[in-house]
């Protein structure tokens, strides 16, 4: 018998240096005699969004490892292992403003002929990896 596994890839992470004023638990007066919490900067890495186009391949190779861990202590035959691709586009269209003899127009005066333009771009990334098994 024959199965199929699907291991998905996930985004990569968005990493930034971020620095916090951290508190130290300490107090100290200042001129005025007013109490004041003693603050320490500390710069540190935080996830602040995710691509939308870089997969995390760190991840899916251990995720693919784990996977393949675990099927061959259980007596399975890997058959293969594919790629599942997916795409991504985005575009812009207009028909309006461009003609190919300008000329100047009253408000009652239709344009006749002319033409368009539009740009659009493209991409694909691994969606995640197909792994196929013989059950012995």
């Amino acid at each position: 018998m024959i199965k199929t596994i699907f291991i998905p890839a996930y985004f990569k992470p968005i990493i930034q240096n971020v620095v916090e004023n951290i508190p130290t638990g300490e107090t100290k007066k200042n001129w005025f005699g007013n109490e004041k919490q003693v603050t320490k900067r500390v710069a540190s890495q935080k996830i602040t969004g995710w691509s939308e186009s870089e997969i995390d391949g760190e991840r899916l190779s251990n995720d693919i490892n784990n996977e393949i861990e675990k099927l061959s202590s259980q007596n399975f035959k890997i058959i293969s292992i594919s790629p599942i691709t997916s795409g991504r586009y985005n575009y812009k269209f207009s028909s309006q403003g461009i003609s190919s003899s300008p000329r100047f127009l009253s408000d009652t005066e239709k344009v006749s002929g002319g033409g368009s333009y539009g740009f659009g771009y493209g991409y694909s990334y691994t969606e995640g990896v197909l792994i196929c098994i013989e059950i012995l």
